[in-house]
């Protein structure tokens, strides 16, 4: 994991943790640090994302409203995986992102037929934040997630939903092939990219979502 991309392709929920991958060292690499990087995410994500498509602009709030599901849903699915009780403040916010812009199941009549369509009300932001609490709020009550790894590399702490049970990394390209490379070092020169027994990098939670005014 380079931390140069986004890694997509997971559960959205998924997907949206990965936003903020950590590393063994430096600073993350937040995808999310600004209203280009959700935009440039979006653009990713937008055929499997309602509300995504089309989203050219995006405000601080936008932002914000993002982030703050990111950070409900990094503590809550930590938790679960654990075995746990995800913490209140962030299931009530996954459920307050919902809220904040609904979804209907719009009729309309197209000439021939009733059309049904699924919409949401409010600014961009929003609605993707609740599109994204709603998988968030799927992925916590699916078996799924007791399946859910994260990545072997050293130095990654990416989580994915392995299709394979021998599945070890997050991408063979993206990891795999470098832990290959590691442990060829290793084994010739007796030292390498990722020295042996070098400690993972722990994927800590957002900070705090502000208390509601």
């Amino acid at each position: 994991m380079n931390g140069l991309e986004p890694m997509t392709g997971e559960p959205l929920a998924l997907d949206l943790l990965n936003t903020l991958p950590y590393a063994a060292e430096g600073p993350p690499v937040d995808h999310l640090a600004d209203a280009a990087g959700l935009l440039r995410w979006l653009a990713l994500e937008e055929e499997r994302l309602p509300g995504a498509a089309g989203v050219r602009e995006a405000t601080a709030d936008d932002l914000a409203a993002v982030r703050a599901v990111r950070a409900d849903a990094t503590l809550a699915v930590a938790a679960a995986r654990r075995g746990e009780r995800p913490p209140e403040s962030a299931l009530r916010g996954l459920n307050d992102a919902q809220l904040a812009a609904p979804s209907i199941r719009y009729a309309q009549w197209d000439g021939d037929a009733v059309v049904v369509t699924a919409r949401r009300s409010g600014p961009p932001g929003q609605r993707v934040a609740a599109a994204l609490a709603e998988e968030v709020a799927a992925l916590l009550a699916d078996p799924a997630l007791a399946r859910i790894r994260e990545c072997e590399a050293e130095d990654c702490t990416m989580l994915f939903v392995p299709a394979h049970p021998r599945r070890r990394w997050c991408s063979a390209a993206r990891c795999g092939n470098r832990a290959r490379v590691a442990r060829y070092y290793r084994r010739h020169k007796g030292e390498g990219p990722q020295a042996a027994g070098a400690p993972r990098p722990v994927r800590p939670p957002d900070p705090p979502r502000p208390p509601a005014v």
